[in-house]
Parts: C-alpha cells; structure tokens; sequence
C-alpha cells in the first residue's frame, strides 16, 4: 500500500472516517466548485462512477509521480429514480417517503487517477426500509438535518437504526465509501 500517496478528493468526513478505518496514509485535498453533469442517456447504473471520474478531471494537471488521487459519488436510485442530496428539508422529507417502505440501491462511483492511468468502478447496495410513518420523518429531518446526503439519509444515524429493515451488500458503501472493495483495488495497483 506504500506504493502511492492517496488524495482523498472529498469533505466528506464519513469518506475520511471509513477512509481512515483502513489504516493507509492520506491526505484530503479538494478543488471546489467542480461542476457535476450526467450526460444525457447515461444509464442509472453508470452515473456514480461518471460523475467520480469527472470529479478527477480538475485533478489531473497536478497529480504527481507516486500520487493516487481517490474520487467518489454516491446516489440513491427508487424505482429508477434518482436522488441525490435535497436542496432543502422539505426536499428531504419527500426523498424519505419515496424509499418509505421500498427496497433501494446505493451506488458508489469510485475512481483512482494516478499520472499514468486512470481506473473507476461502481459498488452497488440494495436498502430495504420498513414504511416509515410521518412523525419518524419529521423527527428525522429535524434532528438530523440530512441535506448532505444522497436519499436524504445516513444509514448509520437514528433512520438507519429504526427504519433499515434488510442490507444486501457492504454497509460502508451506503455510507458513501465501498472500502472492501477500494482496499483490493488498491493492492491491485500496488502489484
């Protein structure tokens, strides 16, 4: 793992924090004010990791030898649509009764950009939330302020603990980092 000095491209501090829990060295360094657009027909599956590869763009001129920059995005598709962060609380609330009761993915977009190559790949989690009634949203919301987050919720905060009904896939990547994943991909590269 000693091979590269990883850049985390995010301010996410859960991205740190899971980041971090794999005990490789990183520093956080990030370019604001990219601009985020999904080609137009780009299917549901491919736009976490479209957009990862597009947040490395602004990178690119200034990664150095022995540099791995990490990019990432997280988005939440029900019944294929896709949500991302909400604008607001009352965006936030409308997210939450959409997955009310639903089974979801969580996809995460990955992508390493070094000097020489460039490699993405996406990670994908089904959720499955018992129906959630009004006050537990509103309590949500109010407590918990979940603007920064794709579907309107953190998984491992008070929705996560009384509404997640079943899991299929990793945890972490619902909390915005696949990092089982991100480990062997990594130690592919070191090879």
């Amino acid at each position: 793992m000693n091979n590269y000095k990883i850049i985390l491209a995010s301010n996410s501090p859960r991205r740190r924090q899971l980041l971090a829990g794999l005990d490789v060295d990183f520093e956080v360094k990030v370019i604001p004010g990219i601009e985020e657009t999904v080609p137009e027909g780009t299917p549901v599956e491919q736009i976490a990791e479209t957009l990862a590869r597009q947040k490395a763009e602004p990178y690119k001129p200034n990664i150095e030898d022995g540099e791995l920059v990490l990019t990432a995005d997280t988005i939440v598709v029900v019944n294929g649509e896709v949500l991302g962060k909400p604008v607001d609380e009352e965006e936030a609330k409308a997210m939450l009764h959409k997955i009310s009761g639903k089974t979801h993915k969580v996809i995460t977009g990955v992508c390493f950009t070094t000097r020489a190559q460039q490699h993405s790949f996406s990670v994908s989690t089904d959720v499955s939330f018992k129906t959630l009634p009004e006050n537990e949203i509103e309590y949500y919301v109010s407590h918990y302020h979940p603007t920064d987050k794709a579907g309107a919720y953190g998984i491992q905060e008070w929705i996560g603990y009384v509404g997640v009904k079943r899991l299929e896939g990793s945890y972490f990547n619902v909390m915005g980092l696949p990092v089982q994943r991100i480990w062997e991909e990594i130690k592919k590269m070191s090879d």
